[in-house]
């Protein structure tokens, strides 16, 4: 754990880390930390994010205490209809798949609203290591490895391919394209990714692919700026952004379990184990029915959280017995990434995800940019009947989410846990170990984890190395599919970041142990 008072950044990547810390000994604060980091993230860690891809963000304001929640999402392309997805397929490298980038915009409204300085401030270092190079870091060392069969068939990547193969570890890259995009965001904004020669080939290279996207669709995109939502756990309120993210299932979760006495019950118990997995069942049951565009198919979020829905959900749980995938339920009366942390001096926290969704998005990288066009849009469904069905114009489920807590209106903790579906689940598992157990934010992102594999969508329960073989046992026996995984395959676990807060402002940082990252701080 890393302690300090001036400010404090957490990233998967310890350049990303060090770019926000420079912004904030400039006098920056959080959020233009926050963005100086994701920019840097997207150089050294491509597969995971980029401004070809999507955007959340949770902003805590010290002087009015107040959470604003920002959805930098984009939306699938006015002439993307049911019948068009149906015909061509709907897949992870699918032109189909490419919604808007949203990120480009969501960085700029974020410095716009929050910050003090300007993309061309916060860029710099970005675009240093683009145009210059950077040494590839050990751990997406091998995850650009995996990938390299997707990028060596996919189109215009070859900055990426340095020498025709995937980079090792201490390899220096350099991504021209890439650079020449971020230079011309610094001087011409987010307009200059939507309206130039960027959008240009953004859309000749979705469309020679077989898409449908238009310039129309880039210029139409915007930001929106939500109320964001929240929960109470163990006397700390929690707060996520709205569906078209997948928050929900997180607070759903935590309100569940807070009917039982986890503290009670050891960590790594079968009991507990147990008591946990199957309220976060429901949760996703929930959140893969309800989580979708709140301006098409707004959710009953307040029904969702409340006490006497919670209550008749938590009953489902028997204390000898898995369920299998349990249906969504029907409230009385009436849904590969980077996660970064940032807390300034002043006390003012942004909790920030970047992503592309799967790794490398779709594959392509728009001709000239070095843009990785994400692959968000796969997460539509193809029912007509679905809150989340595909429709022009429309924003699919976001496995992406942000975190904050506060305790009586004092920022608590800035958190989050990215790695698609494993996102509320972890979420759900650092809060359960910080306040059911004590530990810090460094000891709570080194335990062990367990995850559903896709949500609901699979009944397998990973359980990753360090939980007792006994525990894996005794789960089987009560009828979880238990799947024990270690070494490479414990990507499955996530990656993330939390930063805590105490009454002395003193900052305590933690950064996963799964990936490369680094808690920088003064």
């Amino acid at each position: 754990m890393v302690v300090a008072r001036r400010g404090m950044v957490a990233t998967s990547n310890p350049l990303a880390s060090q770019a926000g810390l420079n912004i904030l000994r400039q006098g920056g604060n959080a959020a233009d930390a926050a963005i100086a980091a994701a920019a840097v993230l997207n150089v050294t860690e491509p597969a995971s994010t980029g401004i070809g891809g999507d955007c959340f963000a949770l902003f805590y304001d010290s002087k009015t205490r107040a959470v604003t929640a920002m959805n930098g999402s984009g939306r699938a392309p006015a002439a993307l209809t049911l019948d068009i997805a149906r015909r061509d397929g709907l897949h992870i490298t699918s032109p189909h798949a490419v919604t808007v980038p949203g990120a480009a915009a969501g960085w700029e409204d974020l410095l716009k609203r929050h910050g003090r300085m300007t993309l061309a401030d916060v860029l710099t270092d970005a675009i240093h290591y683009a145009r210059d190079g950077f040494p590839v870091h050990p751990v997406f060392a091998a995850s650009w490895k995996r990938a390299e069969a997707l990028l060596k068939r996919s189109p215009n990547t070859e900055d990426y391919l340095p020498g025709g193969a995937a980079p090792s570890a201490g390899q220096i890259v350099r991504l021209p394209g890439l650079a020449r995009t971020f230079q011309a965001v610094a001087e011409g904004g987010a307009a200059a990714f939507y309206t130039s020669r960027i959008a240009d080939a953004i859309v000749e290279t979705i469309q020679r692919a077989g898409g449908v996207m238009t310039h129309a669709d880039l210029a139409a995109h915007t930001t929106t700026w939500d109320a964001p939502i929240h929960a109470d756990y163990r006397g700390v309120t929690v707060w996520e952004c709205p569906p078209n993210g997948q928050g929900l299932a997180a607070l759903q979760v935590m309100r569940i379990a807070e009917g039982f006495d986890l503290s009670s019950l050891a960590w790594d118990s079968p009991e507990r184990l147990h008591l946990m997995v199957e309220a976060m069942r429901l949760a996703f049951a929930d959140a893969r029915w309800y989580v979708a565009d709140m301006a098409t198919d707004p959710a009953p979020l307040d029904l969702l959280l409340s006490d006497e829905y919670i209550k008749a959900r938590r009953a489902l749980i028997q204390s000898y017995a898995a369920m299998q995938p349990p249906r969504f339920g029907t409230p009385f009366g009436g849904s590969n990434t980077v996660y970064l942390s940032v807390v300034d001096g002043d006390g003012n926290a942004c909790s920030f995800i970047n992503s592309l969704y799967t790794g490398f998005g779709t594959g392509m990288v728009a001709q000239g940019t070095g843009v990785f066009l994400q692959s968000r849009g796969a997460l539509f469904e193809l029912d007509e009947g679905h809150p989340n069905a595909l429709a022009p114009g429309k924003r699919p489920y976001h496995t992406i989410i942000p975190a904050l807590a506060t305790r009586d209106g004092d920022l608590w903790a800035s958190f989050g846990v990215m790695g698609g579906f494993m996102q509320p689940q972890g979420h759900f598992q650092v809060m359960a170990a910080m306040l059911d157990d004590g530990l810090n934010p460094q000891e709570a992102l080194d335990r062990p984890r367990w995850c559903l594999l896709e949500g609901t969508s699979s009944s397998v329960l990973a359980l990753e190395e360090g939980i007792p073989v006994a525990t894996m046992a005794r789960l089987a026996e009560i009828g979880h599919v238990v799947q024990p995984v270690s070494g490479a395959g414990r990507g499955v676990f996530g990656d993330g970041q939390i930063i805590r807060r105490d009454s002395q402002g003193v900052l305590y940082g933690g950064s996963d142990p799964r990936k490369d990252g680094l808690t920088a701080a003064f």
